[in-house]
């Protein structure tokens, strides 16, 4: 029987983006990072965890440890957007969280970054 893959030790966090409701454009701390944005931008939430994506949104979506703008105005996890990060260090998940959210604004999604 064949020994499971492990990953080196350390290497499980992942960066995720969520997709939001236009709604969420009426909330003071998305105004804040996303001043001059038009209503046709896409806005969207991108984070990092130690957990599956999928697992991640569904506890901010019940509020467990989540961001109230994900559990109020969360639509679906756009993995087309993140699928290609490897797993990572916490370190690296959270400066690529960062870089990644500056990024996806260059491309004209109004992103929501913590």
């Amino acid at each position: 029987m064949p020994v499971p893959r492990r990953r080196p030790r350390g290497l499980h966090h992942r960066v995720y983006v969520v997709e939001l409701a236009s709604s969420v454009r009426r909330e003071r701390r998305f105004i804040r990072q996303n001043r001059y944005t038009t209503p046709d931008q896409t806005c969207l939430y991108v984070g990092s965890t130690g957990l599956d994506p999928e697992v991640r949104y569904v506890n901010h979506l019940r509020g467990h440890k989540g961001c109230p703008l994900v559990r109020d105005h969360g639509l679906r996890l756009r993995p087309d957007l993140f699928a290609d990060f490897p797993a990572m260090t916490w370190a690296d998940a959270v400066a690529t969280e960062v870089a990644w959210a500056c990024e996806l604004r260059e491309l004209g999604y109004a992103v929501y970054q913590h």
